[in-house]
C-alpha cells in the first residue's frame, strides 16, 4: 500500500477499446484484456472506478446524419455505456473481482441507479465501480461523464487508457512530425484545443484540481507502473 501514489482510480476506456481488430462491438481477448489489467492494480490495494464509453455500438454524435435528433441518439448511445459495461462487469467477475454496475438511467433489472455515497461505500468496501448511462444527459459525453465521477467519488486522478502513449501536437496516427507532451496544463489543453478529451471535461477536472492521466492501456504495466507513480504517458494538471 505505501508505494502507491495513487489510492482511488477513475479510469476511463472507449467502448472502441472494447472492439479489438473488429469494426464494431466487444471482443472477449479485450474484456479478458482489460480485466487482468485492473484486476492487478485492485491486488496492489488501489480503489478502481470505471467510465465506459459506446462508441464501439453506437455514438450519438453521429446520429444527426441518420435522421435522429441529437437528444434522442445520445439517449441512444447511454444506452450502449450499459451493454459495455454488463460485459465488462462479467469480465472483472470472471477473474474474481467484486463488481458494482452504476447507471445514471434506470435499468434497475440490470444495474444499481447511480447514488454518490453508494458508490462511495462500494469502493471503500473493495468492489470495483462501473459508471453507466454517461452523465444521465444528452449533449455531454462519457469524458464529461468521468470528470462528473471522479470529481463526485474524490478520485486522486482520471487514468484515460487510448491507443497511443499520450497526448501529441497532433493525431499521431496521421501526422507523422507529431511529438509528444509528457506534461501540459490544463490552461494550454483547452487554449489548443487539444481533443484527448472535450473541454466541459478539461474544465471540470481543472476546476475540481483532478490531474488527468492519458496512456497507451494496451501496453502490459502501464497501468501497474501509473499507480505506483512512475511516469507514463501524458500528465495533464495544473
Amino acid at each position: 500500500m505505501s508505494n502507491l501514489k495513487y489510492k482511488r482510480v477513475l479510469l476511463k476506456l472507449s467502448g472502441e477499446s472494447l472492439m479489438g481488430d473488429q469494426k464494431y462491438g466487444i471482443t472477449a481477448d479485450m474484456l479478458q484484456h482489460y480485466a487482468l489489467q485492473v484486476k492487478e492494480i485492485w491486488d496492489m490495494g488501489v480503489e478502481v472506478a470505471i467510465v465506459i464509453g459506446g462508441g464501439n455500438i453506437y455514438r450519438g454524435i453521429q446520429a444527426e446524419k441518420s435522421g435522429i435528433e441529437r437528444a434522442q441518439g445520445d439517449y441512444m448511445g447511454m444506452m450502449a455505456t450499459i451493454i459495455n459495461g454488463m460485459a465488462l462487469q462479467s469480465g472483472l467477475e470472471s477473474v474474481g473481482l467484486f463488481t458494482r454496475l452504476m447507471s445514471a438511467i434506470k435499468v434497475e433489472q440490470v444495474a444499481e441507479t447511480y447514488i454518490r455515497r453508494r458508490a462511495i461505500r462500494h469502493l471503500e468496501k473493495r468492489r470495483v465501480v462501473i459508471f453507466a448511462g454517461g452523465t444521465g444527459n444528452p449533449f455531454f459525453t462519457t469524458d464529461s461523464a468521468a470528470a462528473l465521477r471522479a470529481s463526485e467519488i474524490d478520485a486522486d486522478v482520471i487514468l484515460k487508457g487510448t491507443r497511443v502513449d499520450g497526448i501529441y501536437t497532433a493525431d499521431p496516427e496521421k501526422d507523422p512530425t507529431a511529438t509528444r507532451y509528457d506534461n501540459i496544463t490544463f490552461k494550454e489543453a483547452i487554449a489548443k484545443k487539444l481533443k484527448v478529451m472535450d473541454m466541459t471535461a478539461f474544465t471540470l477536472c481543472q476546476e475540481n484540481d483532478i490531474p488527468i492521466i492519458v496512456f497507451d492501456i494496451n501496453k502490459k504495466d502501464n497501468l501497474v507502473n501509473l499507480v505506483k507513480g512512475e511516469h507514463v504517458g501524458t500528465l495533464v494538471k495544473g
